[in-house]
């Protein structure tokens, strides 16, 4: 499966998106550093982000996610599209009757809209509470994990960075998934 799921369906929530890079590529992050562009090593590259909030009614984390897996003119949409799409719409989703250009605006877009970048695998946290601090700040203090430059893709927190280049991702998947399990547990005790 192309994803992993903590938690239960909503309509929104937080994610790190699971890139591979299949050669070096020199990416411009938009406005980023005056738009200098940073040498990025082919390999495995983790995202944090949310989609919280959006219109009464919508669904933001599939909006969100949906974007994050296209390409803007006219080229073609990671392979991940087809199945997060049928995977929200059980969820729900009804997708938009047409699909609009996508714009690059945010730091990802500029990496994800490369031709030797692919979105292959999706952590999804669903819900309202907002986890990209805590799941940014998990994947900084791991080991197998290297930030690619302060502030990228987190410019509206307080520090750090939201892009990570990944030495080790089964180790990383790991302890996602044992956070997951000790927080779901101390919420557990805490309703007892």
């Amino acid at each position: 499966m192309p994803f992993t799921i903590f938690g239960y369906p909503d309509r929104q929530g937080s994610y790190i998106l699971s890139i591979r890079l299949r050669r070096a590529a020199c990416v411009s992050f938009g406005k980023f550093r005056n738009g200098q562009p940073i040498d990025l090593p082919a390999g495995r590259y983790l995202y944090v982000g949310s989609a919280l909030g959006g219109r009464k009614g919508g669904f933001p984390l599939a909006s969100r996610l949906l974007r994050h897996a296209s390409r803007s003119g006219g080229k073609p949409a990671h392979a991940i599209r087809t199945e997060l799409s049928e995977l929200f719409v059980s969820w729900g989703y009804r997708p938009p009757a047409v699909r609009s250009e996508k714009k690059l605006h945010w730091h990802i877009d500029f990496l994800l809209d490369c031709e030797e970048a692919e979105l292959d695998h999706l952590f999804i946290f669903p819900g309202p509470s907002r986890r990209e601090p805590q799941l940014a700040e998990l994947l900084a203090a791991m080991p197998e994990t290297a930030p690619v430059a302060d502030r990228l893709g987190a410019q509206d927190a307080a520090s750090g960075t939201h892009l990570f280049k990944v030495s080790n991702a089964a180790a990383v998947a790991a302890a996602l998934k044992a956070a997951w399990a000790k927080l779901a547990q101390e919420k557990s005790d805490r309703s007892v």
